[in-house]
């Protein structure tokens, strides 16, 4: 056989092994879903279009067509490479007349560019990078996922806060089905785990686009090179080792690929026609309903527990807890934390730091009694509790303990300390007539040996009503 006749042979061998590859590739990128929510992708739509409006009111906005129809357009361009899970969104996009460095998208899809994001982008792809991160939010329903969490953490005063990113998305699974919104800010105040998902797939919707991937590692670095830290970081707590993360996505996407899009002569113009638009005053917008006296994440100090202690009734069971903590929350959800233990971790809202948290989470269908139930309830509440938190892994798996004569299970897992560095969690399950009971303990790591007889104490105190 000759050279011409093996030659398209050979192309399609070639081809085959292209084909068979690429979905090798992609299966390597990090799988990521929305968690538990208490709303629906319509409620997204409803609630994000009615804070939308608000928006609109409240920030000025650049009013400049042309603007606005490219940031629709590079925005459109991104939504068709992202997952939405099989949800429809109406995707409005707005340009804000603020020089600050920051962006936002509500649920539903409705997203906010300042001119200032605009005007920092060096090139196309670092603005695709900030619009890809915000899309992502959208797709993984972050808002709504901090409403559900916040919906049954009450931190004293009626403030609606989140009691710890150990409750993750199962939160919303708990008890009532009641609670509102204290203002629209809750939409926008994510945990670090939800910025590391967002930055995560954000980084995977502009390889899929055929943008640079690294845009969104420059924009990052550009942003942490800053003399003042950037307005995005206020609605945007930053992640740690942020960077490094993106890149190893990177890496398992393939590297960045030949000929990936940096920039565009349309991006450029559009740069241009927003440094031209006059400058409008700085709107204040309304201040959010929020502790004003947490401390700061990274420098609290918390003392010895007392060894006397406080009865308390959480509804479905007694226990007693030292007489020097704090109650938070009502019946059914129920927070327990020593003088600051409770702190602001960057983002506005509540997170435990130090304490011991009791919900209870529903369980679906008919669940049959016994230990393959609790374990298979059990299994399931660490998975959205791993899914909710990035860098949560067990360190110790589920073992058969007695909780005061009711069969329990105990695992210890390590979860990022809203205090810095990692804390341990220590699980405990039981399974009730009203669902899945569960007790996390939470400390930073150096410092739970401190406090594992103030949790110790607790869990044996517990006694269930019949």
């Amino acid at each position: 056989m000759n050279c011409q006749a093996r030659l398209p042979r050979l192309l399609l061998f070639l081809f085959a092994l292209f084909v068979l590859a690429a979905p090798a590739v992609r299966a390597q990128r990090t799988s990521l879903k929305p968690g538990m929510n208490h709303y629906s992708p319509q409620d997204d739509i409803t609630i994000g279009a009615k804070y939308a409006a608000e928006a609109q009111k409240q920030y000025p906005l650049c009013n400049d067509p042309k603007v606005d129809a490219y940031l629709t357009r590079l925005g459109m361009r991104l939504v068709d490479h992202l997952n939405t899970f099989g949800a429809k969104y109406p995707w409005e996009f707005h340009c804000v007349n603020d020089k600050a460095i920051n962006a936002f998208a509500l649920p539903g899809g409705y997203v906010f560019v300042n001119r200032g994001a605009i005007e920092a982008a060096d090139y196309e792809a670092e603005l695709a990078a900030v619009m890809a991160h915000e899309l992502s939010h959208v797709a993984l329903r972050h808002g709504t996922n901090q409403a559900t969490k916040a919906q049954y953490a009450q931190l004293g005063s009626g403030i609606a806060g989140i009691a710890g990113s150990i409750f993750g998305g199962l939160a919303g699974a708990a008890i009532s089905t009641g609670g509102q919104f204290v203002s629209g800010s809750v939409l926008l105040k994510y945990s670090r785990g939800a910025e590391t998902q967002a930055d995560v797939m954000g980084t995977q919707v502009l390889y899929d686009s055929g943008f640079d991937p690294r845009a969104m590692v420059a924009f990052f670095e550009k942003l942490n090179g800053s003399p003042a830290p950037p307005e995005f970081f206020s609605d945007h707590p930053n992640p740690e080792n942020r960077v490094q993360r993106v890149h190893e996505e990177i890496q398992k996407l393939g590297g960045a690929p030949s000929g990936a899009q940096k920039d565009s002569q349309e991006f450029e113009a559009i740069k241009k026609e927003v440094a031209a638009l006059p400058v409008a005053p700085k709107a204040k917008p309304a201040s959010a309903s929020a502790p004003t006296s947490l401390p700061k994440a990274g420098t609290v100090q918390v003392g010895p527990s007392s060894k006397s202690y406080a009865a308390l009734d959480v509804g479905i069971a007694t226990l007693k807890y030292p007489d020097n903590w704090k109650k938070y929350g009502s019946q059914g959800t129920v927070t327990l934390a020593p003088d600051n233990g409770i702190v602001d971790p960057g983002n506005g809202q509540p997170d435990v730091a130090y304490g011991v948290m009791i919900s209870l989470a529903k369980l679906q269908g008919n669940v049959p009694s016994g230990q393959d139930a609790l374990q298979a309830a059990t299994s399931k509440l660490i998975q959205n509790l791993e899914q909710e938190n990035a860098n949560m892994r067990i360190t110790r798996d589920p073992k058969p303990v007695s909780l005061n004569g009711e069969q329990a299970l105990s695992t210890y897992l390590s979860n990022d300390s809203s205090n810095g560095g990692q804390e341990t969690d220590w699980l405990v399950t039981v399974i009730r007539p009203e669902g899945l009971v569960y007790f996390v303990c939470v400390a930073p790591r150096d410092d739970y040996n401190n406090f594992s007889d103030a949790f110790n104490a607790i869990l044996d105190s517990v006694r269930f009503k019949r």
